[in-house]
């Protein structure tokens, strides 16, 4: 056989000695555990985990209160949005403007046919100078009147000096038809006796008739100026009433005339409305009316944006612990603008901080404010956190003007706590 040839050998087997079956007996079994211990890792998991849970649910919103920095992406820019209407009605004449373009306060943005209150206005006007009119008549009138009374006044002055005179006169008459009178008896008394003739008894007589016949026209005057008097004052006093029934018609002119301006500011008022102007610096929107088209008091004409801009942001009810009046923000604004390239990006500004402070806080949440306000009085509750707006300024009321009302924002308000 050759060495290729060999067999293999196998490496001899060796068998264990057997164990004594004493120390078979006498070996340790293994430690077996207790039941309560194989519970007890699983139970001390659970109840750290609820304890967890109930600490967070407990005391979660004060945790979220106390926080420094508030932030929520409920927020959005406002912005006054006042749509421009007409107050008259008219056929719109131009409209001076184009969509989303912006205008300065007082730019025209659109213009009605203004033929009809033009007219107005200068009936109003005309009505205006009649009353100016009447009333400079009716104090030609009360300065006639005043004549008038002048002249009656002097009319009781000459009166005056004829009752004067006239009594004057009747008093001097008086005299000498004593004088005549007593003369008379005398000579009648010497004629008796011889001692005066019938030439002179009659002269005396005569005299003294003479006198009396005086002394009645004298008193006759008299009565004649006394009358002239008291017709003076008559008149006097009739003048007087009429000056004073023009007095109370010149009132009533001075009252038509503020009923004729009053009229004539409505007509240039309504005359203003056909021209509707920019009520401030800003922008417009689609414009609503084209020229020749017939417009009512109502009409939307084109809505006006103001460039004054603010922030709205909704934080939650319990994010406002310390949130105060004056705390600062920080705002991240998503937005595009005018003059970018066709293929636009919308994020134009991913990486700017727009800074800012709160100024109001809502004295109410939102809901409150909603068209129907929640009654949780009525139905099964389901607790649900509020929002309560908040308003926020920009510091640089420039950055602002880049912005428009309804662009997404990430406020941060900066707590002072």
């Amino acid at each position: 056989m050759s060495a290729i040839e060999k067999p293999v050998l196998a490496p001899p087997v060796t068998t264990p000695a057997p164990v004594p079956a004493t120390q078979q007996e006498h070996a340790p079994a293994p430690p077996t555990r207790p039941k309560w211990q194989k519970c007890a890792t699983p139970v001390l998991v659970m109840l750290l985990a609820a304890g967890l849970v109930a600490t967070i649910s407990r005391n979660w919103n004060a945790w979220e209160g106390s926080h420094l920095e508030q932030v929520t992406d409920d927020a959005y820019v406002r912005g006054d949005l006042t749509p421009l209407g007409t107050k008259v009605a008219g056929i719109v004449r131009e409209v001076k403007v184009s969509d989303f373009q912006q205008v300065h306060k007082g730019d025209l943005l659109a213009e009605l046919e203004d033929d009809d209150y033009l007219a107005q206005v200068v009936q109003a006007t005309a009505a205006v100078e009649g009353a100016n009119a009447a009333i400079q008549n009716n104090r030609r009138q009360q300065e006639l009147q005043d004549a008038h009374i002048a002249r009656a006044i002097a009319g009781i002055d000459q009166a005056n000096a004829q009752i004067a005179a006239a009594q004057d006169a009747k008093e001097a008459v008086q005299a000498d038809v004593v004088r005549t009178q007593k003369e008379r008896q005398r000579q009648e008394a010497l004629l008796l006796t011889s001692s005066s003739t019938p030439q002179k008894v009659e002269q005396v007589v005569a005299d003294q008739q003479r006198y009396a016949a005086q002394f009645a026209s004298r008193d006759a005057d008299l009565d004649q100026a006394k009358a002239m008097l008291r017709s003076n004052q008559e008149a006097v006093e009739a003048e007087k009433r009429t000056k004073a029934v023009l007095g109370s018609q010149e009132m009533q002119l001075f009252a038509d005339l503020h009923a004729k301006e009053a009229a004539l500011t409505v007509a240039k008022v309504n005359l203003g409305y056909t021209r509707i102007t920019a009520p401030a610096d800003g922008g417009v929107g689609e414009r609503q009316v084209r020229p020749g088209q017939l417009v009512s008091p109502g009409t939307q004409v084109i809505p006006f944006v103001s460039k004054m801009k603010w922030v709205q942001a909704n934080y939650r009810e319990t994010q406002l612990t310390n949130v105060k009046i004056g705390d600062p923000a920080d705002l991240r604004i998503d937005d595009l603008k005018v003059g970018d390239p066709a293929d636009l990006r919308i994020d134009e500004y991913p990486a700017k901080v727009f800074h800012g402070k709160v100024i109001e806080i809502a004295p109410a949440s939102g809901s409150q404010f909603a068209l129907l306000p929640p009654d949780n009085a009525t139905g099964n509750f389901t607790k649900v956190v509020q929002r309560v707006p908040v308003k926020i300024v920009f510091d640089d009321s420039t950055e602002a003007t880049i912005l428009r009302p309804g662009l997404s924002v990430v406020a941060t308000v900066r707590t002072k706590h």
